[in-house]
């Protein structure tokens, strides 16, 4: 179940963006098919099937997309789908024979979802690229670090998957209300690049405005500011405050024992050095699990810095259950949360195998009509 129930999707497997674009709807109850290569691409990164999280919640099938039998078997189930997912450098579709204008000529509702890095269209469409490249050029990765320090790297959380997946899925989502409102399908070409810019929307407007500089690491929200920052504890652990709000900071220099000796104004700059040596000598006299003890749930903005399986073990992230168990592997719960159409707990990814498939297409198809495509070969 979910808020997407009923909706169908069918994705071309692929890496990066695409893959999890598709897990996101299908964990909000989405009827997605995955059609997989018959021989491994080769792209990715290898690992179990049971640890490729964004495969969950969906059933695929191995199709040889040379053959006109498998092709069109892709194409009878793009026929019934509200919408397609696919990853592929601009033009690739259209030479299988699936693009958009071969598959809205069948079905003019769809909404053809693409993601790429660059875009369908511009001197770098065809270039290769990956997530870091396409947050180099949007001006996003200059801005994040340290004073006097090269970029630092955020995973490829900001790129291929807050601008990519995201927007993807955003875009889909947008195109099937325009598309049963209308009739009307139309294609969403969802680039890596716009969605970071997209993203970036605040933090230009802040620089537009003169309130953040062009020097890495020296303005309020990219650890310039000493009270929005990481420090160090008296075990090696790391802790983070960030209190903005003048009542918050007040809070938090009653709470560290430095009333009258950090600066009062906060937002002084030229107080900066002088805050930060503070803060920095007093987070180092306790150890992550007393600074915990003694700030979190308070208003001083504080959260200690976890690994990810200490993450899994913190106790509001338990009592939402946020992170939750599936055939023996912790993952992250479906998200957004819905009040009156909560999703299902999540699958785990199942084998591209000959009753899989079967099971797959039984949404979709009769079963004479899956028997039909089984005689001619038409899947694995």
């Amino acid at each position: 179940m979910g808020p997407l129930d009923g909706v169908r999707i069918v994705e071309l497997a692929g890496i990066g963006p695409a893959p999890l674009s598709a897990m996101l709807l299908a964990d909000l109850g989405a009827t997605v098919i995955r059609v997989d290569r018959k021989e491994p691409s080769g792209l990715g990164v290898s690992r179990p099937l049971q640890f490729d999280l964004v495969l969950r919640n969906r059933k695929s099938i191995r199709v040889d997309l040379k053959d006109p039998q498998g092709l069109e078997l892709v194409r009878s189930l793009i026929d019934k789908a509200d919408a397609l997912i696919e990853g592929f450098r601009p033009g690739v579709t259209e030479r299988l024979g699936l693009g958009p204008d071969t598959c809205l000529a069948r079905n003019p509702k769809l909404v053809y979802g693409r993601v790429t890095g660059w875009g369908q269209d511009g001197p770098l469409a065809q270039a290769v690229g990956h997530d870091l490249n396409y947050i180099a050029i949007t001006g996003a990765l200059d801005a994040i670090g340290r004073d006097g320090q090269p970029p630092t790297m955020p995973l490829n959380v900001l790129g291929d998957y807050a601008g990519g997946s995201m927007y993807l899925a955003l875009g889909i989502l947008s195109g099937i209300l325009h598309a049963r409102a209308s009739g009307k399908g139309q294609v969403v070409d969802a680039a890596i690049v716009d969605g970071v810019a997209s993203l970036m929307t605040v933090l230009i407007g802040l620089r537009a405005a003169g309130m953040m500089n062009g020097e890495r690491g020296t303005n309020l929200l990219d650890s310039g500011a000493p009270f929005y920052d990481v420090y160090t504890c008296a075990d090696g652990k790391f802790v983070s405050i960030g209190p903005i709000e003048s009542k918050f900071y007040r809070q938090l220099l009653e709470r560290l024992g430095l009333e009258g000796a950090a600066p009062a104004n906060h937002m002084d700059r030229a107080g900066w050095p002088e805050m930060r040596r503070l803060f920095a000598e007093t987070f180092k006299t306790k150890t992550r699990a007393q600074w915990t003890a003694l700030l979190e749930g308070s208003d001083v903005c504080f959260g200690p810095v976890l690994s990810q399986e200490e993450a899994f073990e913190h106790p509001h992230l338990k009592a939402r259950k946020t992170f939750v168990e599936v055939a023996g592997v912790v993952q992250p719960a479906p998200a957004p949360r819905f009040s009156g159409t909560p999703p299902a707990d999540p699958q785990p990814p199942a084998e591209a195998n000959a009753e899989n498939a079967a099971a797959a297409m039984a949404d979709w198809f009769s079963q004479a009509e899956i028997e039909a495509f089984a005689s001619a070969g038409a899947f694995e």
